[in-house]
This record gives C-alpha cells, structure tokens and sequence, in this order.
C-alpha cells in the first residue's frame, strides 16, 4: 500500500490489519458492530487508523469500493465491504466471504425511464448504460450475445439522473428504498445482484487463528443482536406443542419442575418474532413466559 502509506503508518509488527469503511451509509453500523465484538478502539483525529485494545488489531479506514482490492491483493487482512461492491472489483478468486453481516441491504439493478414501460431487459441490449458498476453490468448484458454490444458509460455518482439529462436510456445502480430512483422517473426493469454488507478475508493471511477469533467475535455479537432468550413453563401435556413453536437455535433447554408434569423449557428466538411466539406459546397453554435480552454468545 505505497501510495497510502501516510494512512497506516508504524503498523505494528504481527498486527492483523481490518479494513472498515472511512464513512458513509456503511460506517456507523461498522462501528457499532466492531464497539459489540469488543474491538474497541481509538481513532486520533484526522488519522485512517485505530489501535484496537486487547487484541493485536489494527483498523484501517478506506472507501467502502477500495477495501476489496486492498484485501485481495493481500494489503489487509479482514475488510467490511458491500457484496456489490466485492463483485465489482473482480477480487471474488483471492478473498473469502467470511460471513454476512445482515445490513447495507440493496439491489443493484437495470433501471430505465417509467415512460419507456420496459418489460424486457433485452432490448436495452446494445443501448446506452450509465453506471458506478461497469464490470457487472458489462457482465449481466453479455448474456444477450456480442453482437448487441452494450454501451457502458462509467460515472462515479448521481447516476439516477443519467436517463434525465439523455445521457443513456437506462442505468445499473443501488436501489435501497426506491425513493430517489422513483424521484427520478425510473423504475427496475431487471435485478443484477442483491447485495448486503460482507466480512471479507485474505485467503493468504498469515494471521489465519486471529482472523478466526475476531470472527467468532463478531458472529456471537451478531447473534446477540438479532435473538433473545425465551423462558417459559408447560405441562408435559401441552410440552410437544410449545417445543414446536421454539425449536431453538440447535434444541431447547427442558428441565423437570419440582411441580410432577410440569417442565421449564428455555430457547433462543428471533426477535423480530418474539411477540407472535409468546401469543403461540400462550395459546399452547404455557405460562410463566419472559424473554431475555443477550449481550453477547459463543455458539
């Protein structure tokens, strides 16, 4: 990393290096997610990197479309990046997808004028395309032979208003709520890629068992975040039912009560589910039942 050598100075030696995105939709949530997986850290104003506590971590902070080619080419160790943007720089080969991350949510998609009521992606073939993604877009309309040869303008933001100022007849870009997509008179013609924010890896890393324990760390805060405990009571009558309805991540927990028929059943759930599955649970005849914030597991 020459020509960014004034951003990660004195990296110390042995140290794993974890890229994460400088700013943006993505960097909050980052910093939540690396704050929960315990990589705690200090950023020195005006300065792309961090020295986490505790662990021989060094976090580096890069654009969000820059860090699968820095953890490709082997520069860094770990990276937080877009699936979309991984796929775009052609680094699928020389990195892993370590894990999902579960948010920066969107779709990369063909996008034309509502006007033109395009129905068949196809007959875009050949046409104009405006796009931050030349490489997956020169990729999803080479399936319509090479003798409609796309023509594929490369423009590095506001590529909604491309259709607008007649510089293309369609677009390939994110669409996350639709908002500025239908502000701008356009509608999905076709999906290219879903996308979601990724852990990346070097394939090459020699910090192989560091790697791994950062992420079981970010997998148990992961889901912390995204289940609670459920602790209830039930008759051994109505136990197969209630089980059914909190199966668990892998088994619930049953303990025999000093009540004879009666069981305490402990369970991991979703919880974005947790309040339909209390009513289910309730109507099994369970009682008893209270939920349990995590804050962080092993699994």
């Amino acid at each position: 990393m020459d020509g960014d050598s004034q951003v990660i100075p004195d990296i110390p030696k042995g140290n794993v290096i974890f890229a994460v995105p400088k700013k943006g939709r993505l960097y909050e949530q980052c910093m939540k997610l690396l704050l929960g997986a315990g990589l705690d850290h200090i950023r020195p104003p005006r300065l792309d990197i961090a020295e986490c506590k505790g662990l021989p971590v060094t976090l580096v902070f890069l654009p969000a479309h820059d860090i699968a080619t820095y953890v490709g080419e082997g520069n860094v160790d770990l990276g937080i990046t877009g699936y979309d943007v991984l796929q775009e720089s052609g680094e699928g080969d020389n990195v892993e997808t370590v894990m999902e991350l579960g948010f920066g949510k969107c779709r990369l998609c063909v996008q034309a004028p509502v006007t033109s009521a395009i129905k068949d992606v196809s007959v875009l073939a050949g046409k104009r395309i405006v796009t931050s993604f030349p490489h997956l877009t020169k990729k999803f309309f080479d399936q319509f032979g090479d003798d409609k040869e796309t023509k594929i303008k490369y423009v590095s933001g506001s590529v909604e208003a491309a259709c607008g100022l007649g510089l293309a007849d369609a677009v390939v870009d994110l669409v996350e709520t639709g908002t500025t997509m239908k502000a701008a008179g356009l509608e999905v013609v076709a999906e290219v890629v879903a996308s979601q924010t990724v852990l990346i890896a070097n394939k090459s890393t020699p910090h192989r068992q560091l790697v791994e324990r950062i992420t079981r760390r970010i997998e148990g805060h992961i889901t912390a975040e995204r289940y609670l405990m459920i602790s209830y009571n039930v008759s051994l009558e109505n136990l197969s039912a209630a089980q059914a309805i909190t199966p668990g991540k892998r088994s619930p927990t049953v303990t025999q009560l000093q009540e004879e028929g009666w069981y305490a059943v402990q369970a991991l759930i979703e919880k974005k589910k947790s309040s339909d599955i209390m009513d289910q649970l309730s109507e099994v005849g369970a009682t008893d039942i209270l939920l349990f914030a995590l804050q962080n597991s092993r699994m």
